[in-house]
Parts: C-alpha cells; sequence; structure tokens
C-alpha cells in the first residue's frame, strides 16, 4: 500500500474523528429546551485536528490541536472553536518533527522530541487556559474568552523541563501542580506554579528505568507519581504500538510531598492507569481513586491495516478503584469500587485535591473504537451508580461538572458534553447532575461537527 492511501484505513482519521477544516465563532445558538439562567462560563474540550492531510503513518495524538468551546450567559450560548498555536503548529511541519510512529528527533535547544500537538488536556490557571500534551509538552496559554492562543508558556522563563496532559490545579490555593517524565531516561519530575505563574519548587525523582505514566494524583500536602509498568520503545513504534507493557513488574505509587522530599513508595499488584478520579488525605491515608485498566476483550480488526494495533491499544476498558496508602505503617490496599467499565473520570474542579463524594465517567460502546455512549454518576462513598445514555447514533465527549451559581453541595449543577453523530450533527447537552438519568435540560445546536476528541475543563464566569 502506498503512503498516499495509507490513512484510508486509519480509524482516527474519519467519520467521528474525521477533522474539520474550519474556525468558527457564532453567537445566540439555537437551544432545545432551556439553557439554566444560573449556568455561567465556559465549557472547552481539546483534542487532535490535523491542519494538513497526513502523508505518511499517522497516530491519533499526532494531530493539531483544536479546542471547542461553548460559553454560557443568561440563558444564551454562543461557540468558538480554535487551533492551539504551538511553535511546531505554526511550522506547518516545516521543521520536520516526526509523529510518534517515527524515531525521535533531538533539536538542539529543543526539549520535546516529537511533534508537539498539545491536543490532550486543559485546565484553568492563572485566568487562562492551557493546553497540554501526553507525550509531555511545552503548555500553551489560551484566551479562555476568544480561544486565541497567548504564547508558549514558560512561567518566565523558569520551567525547567516539559508539562505532561493531566497536571493539576489546587482550587484551594490556586497553584498549578505538574509532573513530566523522561521517555529515555529512568525519572521523572514534579513542580508547582503559583496562582499568579510563579515557579515555587521543582524536583527530580529517580526512577528504575524509563516509564510512560499518563496521570498523576494530588491532595493538600502531596502529589502521587505513577511508576506503571509501561515504556514507550523504538520496538513498539516499529510494531506500531507505541508502547509496551514490562513483564513481571509491579505497579508502584510514589507519594511525595508537594513542598518537596522524598518520595514514599508503594507497591501493588501489577496494572496501568490512565486516569485519576481524584485524590485525598484521611488520617494517616493518603487515598487515590482511578480508573484501573482491564483486558478490553477485543479483536483488532484486520480492516484497519497497519491501525489495527494503534486500535486495540486506544481501545481503553477500566473499572474504578480506590488505592489507600498509609503513610505512617507503609501499608498499601486496592480497592475495587464497581466492575461496570467506565473511564475519562471527571469531578467538581472545587473539590479537586480534597474527599469528594461524586464522580463522573463516560461509558464505551462494546467496539473497538473509542465512541462515548453514555455517563455514569458515581457515589463514591457507597459505589453505587446512574447512567444517563445519549440518543441512538450519538456519541458524547468527556463532560465537566459546572457549578450551579449560588450552589449548595457538591452535585448541585450541571455536567456539560459535546456530542455527534455520523451525519456530522453535533451538539452540547445540559444534564442536571443532580439527576443524570433524566433527559438532557437543553440541547444547543453547534454550527459544526466537534470530532471527537480528548478531554475538557470548564472555568466558571467567563
Amino acid at each position: 500500500m502506498t503512503q498516499a492511501n495509507i490513512n484510508d484505513l486509519n480509524p482516527y482519521l474519519h467519520g467521528l474523528y474525521a477533522p474539520i477544516k474550519e474556525e468558527m465563532s457564532v453567537d445566540k445558538l439555537k437551544v432545545e429546551g432551556e439553557i439554566p439562567r444560573d449556568l455561567h462560563g465556559g465549557y472547552f474540550r481539546n483534542g487532535p485536528n490535523p491542519q494538513t492531510p497526513p502523508k505518511g503513518m499517522h497516530h491519533w495524538f499526532d494531530g493539531d490541536g483544536m479546542i471547542h468551546g461553548i460559553w454560557f450567559e443568561n440563558g444564551e450560548a454562543r461557540y468558538r472553536n480554535r487551533y492551539v498555536a504551538t511553535q511546531d503548529f505554526q511550522a506547518n511541519g516545516s521543521n520536520g518533527m516526526p509523529g510518534i510512529f517515527e524515531p525521535s528527533r533531538a533539536v538542539s535547544g529543543r526539549s520535546v522530541v516529537y511533534k508537539d500537538t498539545a491536543n490532550t488536556d486543559l485546565v484553568f490557571h492563572n485566568g487562562n487556559l492551557l493546553a497540554l500534551w501526553y507525550i509531555s509538552g511545552q503548555p500553551v496559554a489560551v484566551d479562555a474568552s476568544t480561544l486565541e492562543t497567548i504564547r508558549t508558556e514558560s512561567f518566565d522563563g523558569k520551567l525547567p523541563c516539559n508539562i505532561s496532559a493531566h497536571s493539576k490545579v489546587d482550587p484551594k490555593t490556586g497553584e498549578l501542580v505538574f509532573f513530566d517524565y523522561a521517555l529515555y531516561e529512568p525519572k521523572m519530575c514534579t513542580g508547582t506554579v503559583s496562582a499568579t505563574g510563579e515557579l515555587t519548587h521543582f524536583q527530580e525523582i529517580d526512577l528504575p528505568g524509563p516509564r510512560l505514566p499518563h496521570d498523576m494524583g494530588m491532595t493538600e500536602n502531596y502529589v502521587i507519581l505513577h511508576d506503571l509498568p509501561v515504556v514507550f520503545s523504538e520496538q513498539a513504534i516499529r510494531n506500531r504500538l507505541w508502547q509496551i507493557h514490562v513483564a513481571d513488574q509491579p505497579t508502584r505509587f510514589g507519594v511525595v510531598p508537594r513542598k518537596g522530599g522524598a518520595p514514599k513508595w508503594f507497591e501493588f499488584p501489577t496494572c496501568y492507569v490512565y486516569h485519576v478520579i481524584n485524590s485525598w488525605e484521611e488520617g494517616d491515608e493518603v487515598v487515590m481513586a482511578a480508573c484501573r485498566m482491564v483486558p478490553n476483550g477485543l479483536k483488532p480488526n484486520p480492516e484497519f491495516g497497519p491501525y489495527a494495533a494503534m486500535a486495540d491499544v486506544l481501545a481503553l476498558r477500566a473499572q474504578p478503584f480506590f488505592w489507600r496508602m498509609n503513610m505512617k505503617t507503609g501499608e498499601g490496599r486496592e480497592e475495587q469500587i464497581d466492575d461496570v467499565l467506565s473511564e475519562f473520570p471527571v469531578i467538581n474542579n472545587e473539590f479537586s485535591g480534597h474527599k469528594a463524594r461524586y464522580s463522573y465517567h463516560v461509558i464505551f460502546e462494546d467496539c473497538i473504537e473509542q465512541r462515548f455512549s453514555g455517563l455514569l454518576k458515581y457515589d463514591l462513598s457507597t459505589g453505587q451508580s446512574a447512567r444517563h445514555d445519549f440518543a441512538d447514533g450519538f456519541y458524547g465527549s468527556e463532560p465537566a461538572f459546572a457549578p450551579r451559581v449560588g450552589a449548595t453541595s457538591e452535585d448541585d449543577g450541571y455536567l456539560i458534553s459535546f456530542t455527534a453523530n455520523m451525519n456530522g450533527q453535533s451538539e452540547a447537552h445540559i444534564l442536571d447532575a443532580r439527576n443524570i438519568t433524566a433527559p438532557a435540560i437543553a440541547r444547543v445546536t453547534l454550527p459544526q461537527r466537534v470530532p471527537a476528541g480528548f478531554h475538557g475543563t470548564w472555568a466558571a464566569g467567563v
């Protein structure tokens, strides 16, 4: 097969995942139902959207970052989408940075060895959105009112590393707590940026070997770093996998004081964790809730040709667990919350790093592609859940929790999710977070399709 048509077989360039071409700004969107007057702020979702058709083997993570935003105020909604103008996006391929199916490329004065897309996650810090990338890149500051790129963020030139996608913002202090890792070196690092953008702490952590973590935990006093049995390797890239599992290696979580100090490591049965639900402290224990990966039980689709292995790795299946780590005794306990499969968990961000009762997860359709057919609301104190299914043929995005203006309880607010179908129709759905089994309070018609993507966030009052 020639390079010209190899991407005809790539499932993550077609259908729900096909890129769109236009950046749009549309006010006063059409609404079915009624947008609550006490919903004020913006829901933002990041994801890959190649600005030009890929010419060679293309991984879903290679697509240029594009943020879709919907703002609510006074019962009305407006929409915008904009590319994240990373340095590599602005170069438009002229710098020759490889995608992750290719060997990495070291460039003098550059700490990122692959094309840096900033397409994975979003956090709201110091008045701006920060667009972040999984394979660890340079954060990009984005205006939360317009989605225009402001700058590649170096925190006044003091950032000593890259930042991985799932860094956290402490709602009490406004601090950004971040982590980074080295693809080929046995180390990880963590640091803190103040609410006003000043780097206040940084430290490196030695590991037994290179690792490929995806997320971290944060509590009031600690970060929880993940030493997991997965690595990034050139051998895996040649086999279209981009990552491999290391046999017989335990899972370790390192609890590190946020203000600096040696990690305390806790060892657990081998597993992989993509996404943390939340973390907090209970007496002597540091508790992390997260989604623990299980085999997807699916057969690779031969119709995807050389992309069959990629699709299999991306077919996430996970169950929610607690990990309890006693800082005095050194004892660690793993507890399963539920055996239902769910992923991409979010909470009310005002409880990030502190004990929260509720979390909200996506439900995967039973196929090898990432299609979110509904949402689950978990009561983490009981393990019970409630379910919301999208309309037949519609698939959702990772939601965000939006507290109601004047909220009086943790789940007093709304869930926002973009949805799309195979016919190119997209809507934003607003659900009552206290009653997610009910139909959407409002369905907002979007002016164009929002391709399936990665992570999102809520910013109040923007």
